[in-house]
This record gives C-alpha cells, sequence and structure tokens, in this order.
C-alpha cells in the first residue's frame, strides 16, 4: 500500500460513511433483532460473529508482525489496545452468547469487507504510514492527547463489556421473552453497547492523532447511530413511552 492508496481509501470511507449512515435511518440492517427473511441465507449468530471479526484481528497481528517498529511504545500500546477489543470481539464474545439466533450470510460479508479495509487501513496508519510524532516515544504517549484517549478507550470498553454482560443475562435459559436493559449505563441510554464502543474507537483516534484513525470512529458512528435510534424506537414500541422513560438513544442526555 502507498501513501496515495491510503489518501483515497480515506476519502472513500468518509464518503461511504455519510451514505451508510443516512441509510439507515431508512433501512435497518437485518441482524439481531432486526433480522428478517428478506436478507437471505443465515447461519449460526455464533460463527457469523468469528468469522466476521476475525479477520481484522489477524490482519493487525500480521502488520505488526512484519514491522520493524512493532516494539516501538506508541505503536505498541495503541496495537495492543486495538488487538484487546477484536480478540474479545471474535474469540470470546461470540461464544458467550446465549440463544439460537442467526445472521444473514450478506450481512456477516458487508462486516467482513469494512474490517478487511479497515485492518489495513488501521495497521497502514500505525506501522507503514505512522504519526512522525510517535518517534517520541515515551514523551508521546505523555501528551494530554494520548493520556486522554487512552482512558477513554478503557472506560468505553469496560462500558462496552458490562453492557454486554447486562444483554446476557436478561433471559434465564429457556426464557423467550423479552426484556429492557436497565442496569449500567442503560439507565441512561437504550444503547449502552454502542456507546462504549464509540467511546473506545474516539479514544483511540485521539491518541492516534490522525486521519485515518478518525476515519474508524465516524465509520462507528454511520453504523450505530442510526441503528441506536431503531432500537430505542422498538424499546418504545413494544414497552411504551413510560417504561423506556428519558433514556436517550447512544448519548446520555442528549440524543
Amino acid at each position: 500500500m502507498t501513501q496515495d492508496i491510503l489518501n483515497h481509501l480515506i476519502w472513500l470511507m468518509l464518503g461511504m460513511a455519510v451514505v451508510v449512515f443516512v441509510s439507515l435511518y431508512f433501512v435497518n440492517a437485518g441482524y439481531g433483532q432486526f433480522r428478517s427473511k428478506q436478507w437471505g441465507w443465515s447461519i449460526d449468530n455464533r460463527w457469523a460473529w468469528m468469522l466476521m471479526e476475525a479477520p481484522v484481528f489477524l490482519i493487525m497481528w500480521f502488520i505488526w508482525f512484519s514491522s520493524p517498529l512493532q516494539w516501538h511504545l506508541p505503536q505498541l500500546v495503541l496495537f495492543s489496545l486495538f488487538e484487546i477489543h477484536y480478540f474479545q470481539r471474535s474469540f470470546l464474545f461470540p461464544w458467550m452468547m446465549n440463544g439460537h439466533s442467526q445472521m444473514p450470510v450478506a450481512i456477516m460479508l458487508m462486516g467482513i469487507t469494512f474490517n478487511v479495509i479497515n485492518g489495513f487501513m488501521q495497521g497502514a496508519g500505525l506501522y507503514w504510514f505512522p504519526n512522525p510524532d510517535f518517534s517520541e516515544g515515551v514523551s508521546y504517549l505523555c501528551r494530554w492527547n494520548a493520556v486522554l484517549g487512552i482512558l477513554l478507550f478503557l472506560v468505553g470498553i469496560t462500558i462496552n463489556w458490562h453492557s454486554d454482560h447486562v444483554i446476557r443475562n436478561l433471559r434465564k435459559p429457556g426464557d423467550t421473552h423479552h426484556y429492557l436493559p436497565q442496569k449500567g449505563m442503560y439507565r441512561y441510554v437504550t444503547s449502552a453497547n454502542y456507546l462504549g464502543e464509540l467511546m473506545e474507537w474516539v479514544g483511540f483516534a485521539l491518541a492516534a492523532n490522525t486521519l485515518v484513525a478518525w476515519v474508524f470512529p465516524i465509520w462507528t458512528a454511520a453504523n450505530l447511530i442510526p441503528r441506536a435510534h431503531a432500537i430505542n424506537k422498538r424499546y418504545r414500541q413494544e414497552f411504551g413511552d413510560d417504561a423506556v422513560g428519558k433514556r436517550k438513544r447512544i448519548f446520555p442526555y442528549i440524543y
């Protein structure tokens, strides 16, 4: 990959993020509680999640392993944060799921496509065309943006994992009823897991301080904000406005 190719990818992905953001306010991506037969053939949710998320973990690991900068501290810290998220999302999260849900293969393939492109882009941003300031080593990690970004990532991943735990434990084995999550950050928003994930990648981008890193939270927002809107709407239809109360969609007290 050359710098020109990376630049073209950045602007292409930013343009597509706008299209995705607008589209998802009119069409619900057919996975999870919005799965429908209109999306075609589906496979077991666990395998779909692993196949969808594992490529980005492996791509980033390969780029790190083949780079002469693999032990350079700023890159190593950011690489580690990235891989912790995707190790859990690829190899732990799917097998902690309850129930027998399925995911349309079309959704899985779209996820794989994004993850492959994003994996190469984020790897390039860390190791092939890194922020020149990374050369400062430990001093870079003491900058305000790096400290704040790492803290934001850690808070976000904690919210994300805890929110997933809350959802997994809404039902006892054999129970097929739907419940409104109300613990943790679900007291403030109806998509607390999405809030946590968005915080992670904003933190990552803030710490990396590169345009390519900011593509990730922009894409995450384009995907998750409209879905959070759809989930909030579904909850209000299913449980009523009184049950949902003043909880926002994804940003506490705001939206």
